[in-house]
């Protein structure tokens, strides 16, 4: 017979006891190597080898302030990897699949991405590849021509969904017309790239110069670097990769209603200034992040989802930017609730400074801190996504090695010192994306900018 979890959970002497959790063991073991070669890219070898797989993650800065370039560098990135001098698009699909391997390339911002992964005995085919289309990428008119119009396609698709225009449209009101908020590029723009202009944008921004390329799995070190260093040796610049210019601080301020006709939902997004994981202030916002809405048993999620039921989704998050970081609030609600699922964001913002944390709530967000760490990187994939995304900051092994232990000294009055100083209503700003002819009621709350 079936018993149910309750009955599972119960003696006759009552409730079985919770066991104790266990140990949260930090991989100290792995070995690395973190160098510059001569052409300037900065290579990162780490040692794991749970599988005899490699995991492969370049970062190339890749900014740029014509307008027209986010719409190239689309381009761009999806034909990157279509053909070269030594092989069309045909030859790089079937020599990557012999050996195990794939690659892959995206972009923002901020930078082009090309992401990889194949068997140990396959490193040498994937760095030949990867580095064939690093410096021989030839991208034929028919290939760019294809890849433009599917990119148009979708483009187009995802410009009509409500959240891609309220992320712009947040992007826009923290941050104007600087470059880093062109995220996704005007279809029309798209349409009008030739492979000339993709050519020539490759010839002046792909470089290895301020590059990071990360690589993880069961390789011995020197060997590694080695292989690296030989495959990318004509991979040359006397320039180095384009960085994007300081963003302006995000200040507190109005929420700016962007009326959406005929909408059913409202998009709210609220952003305020925050510091990056060089800051020694870090690990306790890190904290208060996930006590306020970073999880799913957090005081935001606790109000406007479990306790009101205003919406199915609602987070916290720290979003890292070229020159710093910000903190995001962000939900989805029905008309009919949004100006209350507003109020009860402002309340718990408010509450959250004059009613900080106790020291069972910062023992369990550190609980899940560190342990989502160490989750997230205990797969070669896990780990080089996260020190690539470290190597930008100019970090590396010992600062993610290093930061579950950083993460236990943080105090309950840490936490709240952050609370009050980052989550202060008053340093909040944002948009709210909806029909205004059906938010109305957001103008009895004030600090919104009707339309």
């Amino acid at each position: 017979m079936s018993r149910t979890a309750e009955q599972i959970g119960r003696t006759e002497l009552g409730p079985r006891p919770v066991p104790a959790l266990g140990e949260q063991r930090v991989a100290t073991d792995l070995s690395s190597v973190d160098t510059l070669l001569p052409n300037g890219l900065r290579v990162i070898v780490v040692h794991q080898p749970a599988v005899p797989m490699v995991e492969l993650r370049l970062r190339i800065p890749f900014a740029g302030t014509d307008p027209m370039h986010a719409a190239r560098a689309e381009v761009l990135t999806a034909t990157i990897l279509t053909g070269t001098d030594r092989r069309d698009r045909v030859a790089v699909d079937t020599d990557l699949a012999l050996v195990g391997a794939d690659l892959d390339a995206g972009v923002d911002p901020e930078r082009l991405s090309i992401s990889g992964n194949a068997l140990v005995s396959g490193f040498d085919t994937l760095m030949d590849v990867l580095a064939d289309a690093l410096t021989g990428a030839v991208y034929r008119d028919d290939e760019v021509h294809r890849e433009r119009d599917r990119l148009v396609e979708r483009i187009t698709v995802a410009r009509s969904q409500p959240g891609t225009i309220a992320r712009e449209a947040l992007q826009k009101h923290r941050y104007g017309d600087h470059p880093y908020t062109r995220e996704m590029p005007e279809a029309g723009d798209v349409a009008r790239v030739t492979p000339e202009e993709v050519r020539a944008l490759h010839r002046a921004a792909v470089l290895p110069r301020g590059s990071v390329l990360v690589i993880v799995g069961d390789l011995d070190l020197d060997r590694a670097v080695a292989q690296v260093e030989s495959a990318t040796a004509a991979w040359v610049s006397d320039s180095s990769a384009v960085v994007l210019p300081a963003l302006p601080a995000v200040t507190g301020g109005d929420l700016l209603l962007v009326h959406r006709p005929g909408a059913v939902q409202s998009q709210l997004r609220m952003s305020a200034q925050a510091i990056t994981r060089t800051d020694p202030r870090y690990p306790a916002l890190q904290l208060a992040n996930l006590a306020y809405g970073g999880f799913f048993s957090s005081r935001l999620v606790e109000n406007i989802r479990e306790g009101k039921g205003y919406t199915y989704y609602a987070r916290s998050a720290l979003e890292f930017t070229p020159s710093g970081a910000t903190l995001l609030l962000e939900t989805d609600t029905a008309n009919a609730v949004t100006a209350a699922a507003l109020l009860e964001i402002r309340y718990e913002l408010g509450r959250f400074g004059l009613v900080p944390p106790k020291e069972s709530e910062v023992d369990t967000v550190r609980r899940y801190a560190i342990g989502s760490l160490l989750i997230g990187t205990a797969s070669q994939s896990g780990l080089a996504s996260q020190l690539a995304a470290l190597a930008a900051l100019g970090l590396g092994m010992d600062w993610l090695v290093g930061h579950p232990a950083r993460l236990t000294t943080v105090t309950a009055e840490q936490v709240a010192e952050a609370a009050l100083e980052f989550f202060a209503p008053a340093h909040f700003t944002g948009v709210i994306v909806g029909d205004a002819e059906q938010l109305g009621t957001l103008l009895a709350l004030g600090g919104v900018l009707m339309p």
